[in-house]
Order: structure tokens, then sequence, then C-alpha cells
């Protein structure tokens, strides 16, 4: 199952070295005149009314979104129902190295995903792969292989079908700051915006 990986990855600078390089990208001017014209259409216009994938989510508050699995689409319930934090102890003794823990903790969230729509699963679904973790709007390093082992998270491994109505609950382990004010769970669709939910640290 591609959920699973089994290695500690900082990748918070890869992503913004992407991000920018993004942004940085541009155009020939035939290809923005073309924009500014379609932009100006009745269709531009109608879909700039529709509201997009994602957004701030309130504590409680679930993302609906679709997921393209082996069987068919199946649409979701996702809830970011809490994020624990650790301590720097608790996460030198998680990693190979202590060293790539100093001054870091580890930071597990657990989301609940229901099946609301679509065919039955026979094997593990992806939706938990667009699960990401943030720290004062910097994405941390995900530690692959300790969610399985955190109080309150079920093992992927262990769902062998998944139907229409059920739930499950599923863990991501991330490394992040310990001085982090602010940890963020993000969720998104395939090509869509990220559903985050807030979960400010004292």
């Amino acid at each position: 199952m591609p959920h699973h990986k089994t290695a500690l990855r900082l990748v918070a600078p890869v992503a913004v070295l992407a991000l920018a390089l993004t942004a940085c990208g541009g155009g020939d001017d035939a290809g923005t005149d073309a924009d500014a014209k379609n932009a100006s259409s009745p269709e531009a216009a109608a879909s700039a009314s529709r509201p997009a994938s994602g957004g701030d989510m309130e504590t409680g508050e679930a993302a609906t979104g679709k997921v393209a699995e082996d069987p068919g689409e199946i649409t979701y319930e996702v809830l970011a129902q809490k994020v624990e934090v650790g301590t720097e102890a608790e996460a030198a003794k998680a990693v190979a190295d202590a060293a790539d823990a100093k001054g870091r903790v580890l930071a597990t969230a657990h989301v609940k995903y229901t099946h609301k729509s679509g065919p039955a699963l026979t094997d593990g679904s992806g939706a938990p792969d667009a699960t990401t973790v943030f720290a004062d709007g910097q994405r941390g390093g995900v530690l692959i292989g300790a969610s399985e082992d955190a109080p309150g998270c079920e093992d992927p491994y262990d769902v062998d079908g998944w139907k229409q109505g059920e739930s499950h609950v599923f863990c991501e382990t991330y490394v992040i700051p310990a001085d982090a004010t602010s940890v963020e769970v993000h969720w998104e669709e395939e090509d869509g915006e990220p559903f985050v939910w807030k979960f400010p640290q004292s």
C-alpha cells in the first residue's frame, strides 16, 4: 500500500523550493493575452463564481472529497480529530539518528475517514496519502512507521474491506519544530486545494 513508507524524510526545503520555482516560472506573452481574454468570457466568470475545493475548517468540521481508488471513484468524509504533540526525547528515540530530532518533536494527526459513496474497497485506501502536517506554515518531516503504534490509530494493513458508511481512524506522524505555536492538518483531493484544520499549541 502506498500509504506506508520506511524512512524519515525532511521535505520542507524541497517543497518550498518547488513552490518558489513554480511561482517564478513564466509563460509567453501570447499565453498571457489568451488567459486575459478567457478570464473575461461568461464561462470564466461562471467558473470563478463556483467555490473551490479546500479551505480553512472549524474544529469538528468535516470535509468531503473524492479519491480515485482501484475499484472506482469514492467520496470520503474527512475529519482531522486532533494532533498529539510529543517531546524532544520521544522524537530522539523514534528516529535512526538522534541528531535529526534535535529541537524537534513528533506530531501525530488523528484523521477519521468515512466512506460516503462509491464502490466497496477490497484493499487499502489512497485517501490517507493526501494528509500532511504543517507547523507554523511549514510542512513537517514525515516519520514513517510510527503512527500504527499510537493509541486510537488503526493500522491500514488491518483494513481488508471498506464499505459505504464505514469509518476508520488513520494517523500520520510528522517531525516538527519543538517551539511551533500552531500545527495544521492538511488533506486535499487530487488537483484540489487543501482543507486545513488548525490546532494552536500553548
